[in-house]
This record gives C-alpha cells, structure tokens and sequence, in this order.
C-alpha cells in the first residue's frame, strides 16, 4: 500500500432512488478535491452516487451538514440527502436523537426520524425573489418566459436553498430532460446554473417529476427540486397541499400552507452498504 494512502470509511445511501456516499468526517479526517470527488462518484471505478455527503461538527446545531455534486462542485442544500443525513447519524451512534438539527450554507435545517421509517424535513420557507436564485429578471413574478434556443419556455423560479427551474409538460416520460435540461442547467440567466424540473400535473394532489440536477445530470429524485415543484404548482394555482410527488426512484410527500411557512418533505432514507476505500 502507498504510505500516503488512507482508508476512508462510508456509507452508500439512497433516497428514493437519489444516491449519496456519506462520510463521516468527525470521527476521520477527510481531505476532499474535486478531483478526488469526481473519482469517488465515477459508477464503474469508484463508488458511483449523485452526490457526496459530509457530516462534520457544527458549534450552531448538532451537525454540520456539507454537500458536493458528482463533478466536485458544493452546493448548500440537498433535501433527499436530508433524510439520509439523519439516518446516518442515528445508525453510526453520532446521536441518540429522532429529530436533529443540521447546520447547512442555507441555513439550519431540522430533518426527523419517523416510527415507520420515513424522514420528514423541515426544508425552510421558498424564496422567489430573484436575487435569491440568483436569476436575472426584472421583477419578481409567478412565472417568467425563458429563451432556450429557438423555444421560449414557461418557468417558475424558486429557491429551496438552492436554485430551481420548474416548468410543467404534458408527459413527463417524453420529456426531453437531458438535453433541454442541460441548456437551462447553464442558461446565461442563472448566473450560478440551476436544477431543472419538469412536472407533470396528475391531478391537484399528485405530480410526476424529472429533474435534471445542476453538477450531476438528471437524478432518480431530487428533494429540493420535488419542494420546488409543489411550492411553483401551488403558486400558479395548479396544486393544493399536501402533494405527493412520484420520482422515477420513489415517492415524496410535499406539504405548504403558502406564504413564509415552511415547506414539510416526508420520504425514503435507505443504507445500502458500508465500506471503506483506499483513497491517496
């Protein structure tokens, strides 16, 4: 073995089909690039996830909670990897804790262990002012028209902590996700690139949903992007609380009453192994 190779320990977890290697990095040191993450995140020589998760001490909350896309990128909020987050904690002995609280660059967040296995999150209030996103508008509105090549596409812009995109299709199977989404992933109005969601409406309680998620491609699920979608439906008058949101990996539950209150995102957070890797 090289000396200057370590072992770092993990756990491969998925939310609703979202995948995360988790870290525990309070008990190990970790020296993370974006070199070293895009490796790890590689599905055929590395361990393969969407993103990768760090938990770390926090001096505000009970954890910090750290979060890198698979091209090596930290973003400031991931709300499958919420769910998993808490999980974690609780199956490594971090806490003895159901319900934690996490400090995030978005904010605190409090994600909480239900009897029958799910996570509800606290996800905090959206935010639409564009500013928030960033998105380049000239005032905030419902919905804003959107040039993306030769289309000009309906969007609703909403910050979940993060930056999304939401516009509703007819079919959601036949959108095209991938390459549409990755002209509004990197459209020239979102400064620091943007999640694209596309939703299909079932009815006023239940959308299907694809998201192609800035830094790592299209996703099984994307939490933040689910809590976008219902919060963009029920502003437009299209969607009433609670909805639940049907991923290509699973099924979430988004609850909003409107205005500053906060948006409750209740799902899946499943181990589907530990391990560790030599990494140097």
């Amino acid at each position: 073995m090289n000396p200057l190779s370590t072992q770092l320990k993990f756990s491969k977890m998925q939310g609703a089909g979202n995948d995360f290697m988790v870290i525990d990095a309070i008990h190990q040191t970790v020296h993370l690039t974006p070199e070293l993450i895009q490796r790890l995140a590689h599905r055929q020589l590395g361990v393969g996830f969407d993103q990768l998760l760090l938990v770390e001490s926090s001096s505000i909350a009970d954890f910090k909670y750290r979060i890198f896309n698979a091209d090596g990128s930290e973003v400031a909020q991931c709300g499958n990897g919420a769910r998993c987050f808490v999980r974690f904690v609780v199956e490594q002995g971090l806490s003895d804790k159901k319900a934690i609280t996490v400090e995030t660059a978005s904010g605190i967040i409090r994600p909480q262990l239900e009897e029958n296995g799910l996570v509800t999150v606290n996800m905090g209030a959206p935010k639409f002012a564009p500013r928030d996103l960033p998105f380049i508008a000239d005032a905030q509105a419902p919905s804003y028209a959107l040039q993306v090549g030769e289309q000009v596409l309906q969007i609703a812009a909403v910050s979940m902590g993060n930056p999304h995109a939401v516009q509703i299709v007819d079919d959601v199977d036949m959108a095209p996700v991938v390459p549409l989404g990755q002209q509004i992933e990197r459209h020239p109005r979102f400064p620091q690139r943007v999640n694209a969601g596309f939703m299909q409406i079932i009815h006023a309680q239940h959308i299907k949903l694809r998201v192609f998620e800035r830094g790592s491609g299209e996703t099984l699920a994307c939490g933040t992007g689910a809590c976008a979608a219902v919060v963009a439906g029920i502003q437009l008058g299209r969607l009433s609380s609670p909805v639940k949101v049907s991923a290509r990996g699973g099924e979430l539950s988004i609850a909003w009453q409107g205005g500053d209150a906060p948006v409750m995102m209740t799902g899946p957070a499943v181990t589907v192994f530990t391990g560790s890797i030599t990494i140097s």
